[in-house]
């Protein structure tokens, strides 16, 4: 799963993705210094893990992963080919979903691309290029739907549909901010809309508004925003953040407990991300390997076994259950037994956030 990093030029966006993968992403302080998309793939924190190899003392610890973009910077425009635009439209097609960092901190030393700080005004400036580049894909969908429509009067749902989507773009919303139902998903699927794609909003602040980043104003105005469109907002310091990656241990934690952080803002928005895109994680614990296995959410069992291997979905006969609270309560896995805690399910069982598996099957 890819979570494409965008933003205006000089937000901060370059900087997060180093931060976030190590990956020593090219950083500047001028626009366009992103131009061909960084990667890196990042392991997604899980504190069960951790609980987990000191129960097991496993040979091999292995998280579950998200994939990161570091897309280049937009300005107005993009959508009719300004500055990098078509680039920038066409690496954000490939992206599962959207991470939307929006500069909310005065600095004189760090240009913004606008000449003065406006968080909703640089939210609009990206959304809109999204939007116009949505409304021209809706026309050309819309023009195709009427020719079909005079052979088969079927494509009438089909043309209803993209004329509310038409209409709310037009309106300066994206499309994202649509209640649609299964149905209407179903005809979408080859649509492909930026808009509709889940957005994560971080709220790049300074030292002092990460004491209290609600209410601060500018963050306020990225609140809100992200309000109407149902997304959340993660306030981070994306230059503290920066100096966080390079620490580890004890030297992490006291930087943390200095700033009175839990985790890092960097662990919240890799989690928010995940979570963005519905995936959760089932567990497999043994000698071996401690591993967390990403499925999407009301994934069956049977399918969740073909992640661990095709034979195993194919053959499978059952799957042998402890939720990963009980196992840690209980000690170990034979007192989890002794309870009747393990729990035998079958085809149609939905695997839940920690189950803690074992696949049986027969090939």
């Amino acid at each position: 799963m890819k979570m494409g990093i965008v933003g205006l030029p000089n937000v901060g966006k370059s900087t997060l993705f180093n931060a976030i993968t190590k990956a020593g992403a090219e950083c500047a302080n001028y626009p366009f210094c992103t131009i061909e998309p960084n990667v890196g793939v990042v392991p997604v924190p899980d504190e069960r893990l951790d609980k987990l190899a000191e129960m097991y003392n496993p040979e091999k610890v292995t998280h579950a992963v998200i994939e990161f973009v570091d897309i280049a910077g937009l300005v107005k425009g993009a959508s009719k080919g300004e500055g990098l635009g078509n680039k920038f439209l066409s690496h954000i097609r490939e992206v599962d979903s959207i991470v939307e960092v929006v500069r909310c901190f005065e600095d004189s030393n760090i240009v913004h691309v606008d000449g003065s700080i406006n968080p909703l005004r640089d939210i609009e400036t990206i959304n809109l290029e999204l939007i116009f580049a949505d409304i021209e894909a809706v026309d050309k969908k819309i023009d195709n739907a009427k020719k079909k429509l005079k052979a088969d009067k079927k494509y009438q749902e089909e043309l209803d549909l993209l004329e509310k989507i038409k209409t709310t773009l037009e309106s300066g919303k994206s499309a994202r901010t649509i209640s649609f139902t299964e149905e209407e998903l179903e005809i979408l699927k080859d649509t492909y809309l930026l808009t509709m794609k889940p957005i994560l909003y971080i709220a790049n602040v300074s030292e002092n508004q990460l004491e209290d980043p609600f209410n601060d104003e500018n963050v306020k105005q990225v609140v809100e925003y992200a309000k109407s469109e149902n997304a959340e907002v993660v306030p981070l310091c994306v230059k503290i953040e920066e100096e966080l990656a390079t620490l580890e241990g004890n030297d992490k934690k006291e930087m943390l407990e200095a700033l009175g952080l839990n985790e890092s803002g960097l662990d919240k928005v890799i989690k928010s991300s995940y979570d963005l895109l519905g995936l959760m994680s089932f567990l497999t614990a043994g000698e071996p390997e401690v591993r967390a296995w990403t499925i999407k959410k009301g994934t069956k069992a049977p399918k969740a076994a073909g992640k661990i291997h095709s034979d195993i979905e194919r053959g499978f006969i059952r799957a042998e259950i402890v939720s990963y609270d009980d196992l840690i309560r209980e000690g170990s896995m034979l007192a989890c037994k002794e309870k009747g805690l393990v729990r035998s399910e079958g085809k149609e069982y939905i695997m839940q956030d920690g189950d803690i598996v074992l696949f049986r099957f027969n090939v």
